[in-house]
């Protein structure tokens, strides 16, 4: 797997760093951003130091969920998050983009990217779920050639009420058959600053 950074057209997909925590905090506070996950809003300062630390101190490719920090003119804009198996050969990936930079393409760009990073592991599959409210990501995944595998009623108690899930899976083979040549690459030292 190539080093952090990673350029894009138009995004930096990097590790997080200390100085994220008040541009993370910001984003996952809003509670149209926070509408259809698992956390409440607001975020405060506090857990946003610690969940960005830990974030920061992670190791890619390990077991267990790593985030990256999606940076668009030297600015955290969202984060996209994967969990690998244990045993490497399946990952589920999730994704968050601040309400501002949302409608642009930057949540497919570097979903893309990472997507890009993830198969080139040997990963064999990566599964998505979003509540089914949630047209917006839906269609993303779908863009992205994941396919809607499964949608289960009233499976999720969230934020007071019982919610439908939307199950979605995509192939390595099919995400090599769907996307030729490479769409990103090593951002050199000067391509973002650590803040």
């Amino acid at each position: 797997m190539s080093e952090l950074p990673v350029r894009t057209e138009r995004l930096v997909v990097r590790r997080f760093a200390g100085g994220d925590v008040t541009a993370f905090a910001a984003y996952r506070s809003d509670p149209e951003v926070a509408r259809y996950q698992g956390w409440d809003a607001p975020v405060p300062e506090a857990a946003a130091r610690r969940l960005v630390a830990g974030f920061a101190a992670a190791e890619e490719g390990k077991p267990g969920w790593f985030q990256y920090a999606v940076e668009r003119d030297g600015v955290l804009i969202g984060d996209v998050g994967i969990c690998w198996a244990g045993n490497r050969m399946q990952a589920e990936a999730g994704f968050t983009i601040a309400r501002a930079h949302q409608g642009n393409g930057y949540a497919s760009e570097a979903v893309r990217c990472v997507l890009d990073r993830v198969f080139a592991t040997g990963v064999r599959r990566v599964s998505a779920e979003c509540d089914a409210r949630n047209t917006a990501s839906a269609r993303l995944l779908e863009r992205l050639g994941f396919g809607m595998e499964g949608h289960r009623r009233r499976h999720t108690w969230l934020k007071g009420e019982w919610t439908d899930d939307l199950l979605f899976g995509l192939l390595a083979e099919d995400w090599r058959g769907a996307t030729p040549g490479p769409r990103s690459s090593p951002a050199g030292p000067t391509s973002w600053s650590p803040t």
